[in-house]
């Protein structure tokens, strides 16, 4: 993507549009626990170390990271069942979700607050599953995803993943807005160019496995959330 000059914070934002996996919440960890016991109990011999996940993390999708790693190693993908494989992927992170201890990160429920009582509508920008949004929303709100947020639009529903702009363009059609009206947050470099490339002002916190990823491009890259109120023009949260 060509760099573009950084948009401006909008003056008065209509709507606030979050990625899940490491900006709500640092989940990655469960969710490669939940890959490698998925492939021991379909008897493949994988297992990804930290450092394989953190590459893989570089393609945007469950999916596509199984076919990634096939090819890699060489496998063959046409006797692969990847969508079995990510769907029995999918229940077992939910089975841990649901057995867990993550909670959202620093920062992100009192934005979440503020931005309510201020009005402003709350959507879910992803690459992942709907069933994960909702083990998460189960887990941390007791709630319903749709409980939480006005609009959630997932990966599986447009034709191309992070980094294109698709899920953000979905995600601003169903608000109603134009990106001018709208702040994206996110934790990673993919994310950050699909938002960027939807017209988005966007806010960084980079999680576990994105620290050392580059974020030019982005309107601020803080450690978390909690750090919003030192942002000034951003009329989202109250000075403490």
């Amino acid at each position: 993507m060509a760099e573009q000059a950084v948009p401006p914070v909008p003056p008065q934002p209509r709507a606030l549009i979050f990625d899940v996996d490491g900006t709500l919440a640092e989940t990655e960890e469960l969710h490669r626990r939940a890959f490698n016991e998925t492939f021991a109990a379909h008897g493949l011999d994988w297992h990804w170390t930290k450092a394989d996940y953190r590459r893989l993390l570089k393609v945007t999708g469950g999916k596509e990271r199984i076919a990634a790693h096939a090819t890699a190693i060489g496998g063959d993908l046409a006797g692969l069942d990847i969508p079995a494989l990510h769907l029995a992927k999918t229940a077992r992170y939910g089975a841990l979700m649901a057995a867990g201890e993550i909670t959202l990160r620093p920062g992100v429920q009192a934005l979440i607050d503020a931005a309510r009582a201020s009005g402003l509508r709350l959507a879910i920008a992803t690459t992942t599953s709907r069933p994960n949004v909702e083990a998460l929303a189960q887990t941390v709100w007791g709630a319903s995803a749709g409980a939480v947020f006005d609009v959630i639009a997932c990966g599986d529903e447009v034709a191309a993943k992070k980094p294109a702009p698709d899920i953000y363009v979905l995600a601003l059609h169903r608000l109603g807005l134009p990106p001018g009206r709208a702040i994206a947050f996110e934790d990673s470099r993919n994310g950050l160019q699909s938002a960027r490339s939807a017209g988005l002002t966007v806010i960084v916190t980079p999680s576990a496995y994105t620290g050392d990823e580059d974020f030019t491009g982005a309107f601020r890259v803080l450690d978390n959330l909690s750090q919003l109120p030192a942002i000034a023009g951003l009329r989202i949260m109250p000075e403490a």
